[in-house]
């Protein structure tokens, strides 16, 4: 039988929120709690932590000083998901077709520009914003500076999660089981290569892409230089994410209700450790990894090191 993710990110909200909590002790973690209807992603621009709201097509800005709410501002139908520039804020409007440039200081609307259909997914490389665009099996490139487009480029079947290695952009295609490996200086298709079925979140660790396959429950781990699989490493039930860092992999197991630890040189399996009910997304903080567990309504916060569990917050005042 074919498995459904959970696709909710409001627990990740809480995540981040929690863990400034945790890092401020004397503002408590009731008073994050966030309003937003269908949040579908949020991103932390240095200063202040970004949510995307689709349920009502606005992006809220909160600062993580205080855990208030600083602004909030109308962009396209069904923002699905954000990435910062370093100035901006830019969303992904997925029933608009458009994306929505954001003055990050004031949320200022600076331009919205048409790309493909569905545009689900971003990234930036430094100097250009991409955008994954899920109903019309292409990938866009945006002139940050401007919002000029300068290509659109196609890839796999139902692309989804973008990460940039550098020098290359990376695509999910979800319904092709399989990555694409653009070139992000022309967008140039350097290669498409075969992974797990329905492909989801991606990581980069500086050398390796590695990739959660949703529905193979492995994840796979590329040679980034060549696209090579070097290793598919069998981890939880249904594989939604990935994070890399401190030389290890961190796979959330949305079904398993747990998260697996792979030594990122080998794949080897550390450890695989117990979180809240349905997992979504994890973050690193320091020597800690944060677990938003949708299920729950709660995160967990485990040392790295050794898995050991620290915590369970609660996300409800």
């Amino acid at each position: 039988m074919e498995k459904k993710v959970l696709t909710g990110m409001s627990f990740l909200i809480s995540l981040l929120l929690v863990v400034v909590a945790a890092l401020v002790p004397s503002i408590s973690s009731a008073s994050y709690q966030v309003q937003a209807e269908a949040p579908s992603s949020v991103i932390h621009d240095g200063t202040n932590v970004w949510v995307a709201s689709a349920g009502n097509d606005v992006v809220l800005k909160l600062s993580v000083s205080t855990g208030s709410l600083v602004g909030a501002y109308a962009v396209g139908k069904t923002p699905r998901a954000l990435v910062s520039d370093g100035a901006n804020i830019w969303v992904a409007n997925q029933n608009s077709n458009t994306v929505t440039k954001l003055l990050a200081r004031s949320g200022a609307t600076l331009g919205t520009y048409g790309v493909g259909r569905a545009p689900i997914g971003l990234a930036f490389d430094g100097t250009n914003i991409w955008v994954a665009n899920y109903g019309s099996n292409t990938v866009t490139k945006l002139l940050a500076s401007s919002g000029a487009t300068l290509g659109t480029y196609s890839v796999g079947d139902g692309p989804g999660a973008l990460v940039f290695d550098g020098t290359n952009v990376w695509v999910s295609n979800q319904n092709s089981n399989t990555v694409t490996k653009l070139l992000a200086s022309s967008g140039a298709n350097l290669g498409t290569y075969a992974v797990g079925k329905v492909p989801q979140g991606m990581a980069y660790d500086g050398a390796n892409i590695w990739v959660a396959n949703s529905q193979s429950d492995t994840v796979t781990k590329l040679l980034a230089s060549s696209g090579m699989t070097l290793g598919t490493y069998k981890v939880g039930d249904n594989p939604v994410a990935v994070v890399a860092g401190d030389g290890a992999i961190w796979v959330v197991n949305q079904f398993g209700h747990s998260v697996t630890k792979l030594q990122g040189s080998t794949g080897a399996t550390v450890g695989t450790y117990g979180v809240g009910d349905a997992p979504t997304n994890a973050i690193l903080e320091g020597g800690n990894l944060w677990v938003a567990n949708f299920g729950s309504r709660s995160v967990t916060k485990l040392r790295t090191s050794d898995g050991t569990k620290l915590g369970s917050f609660g996300t409800s005042p």
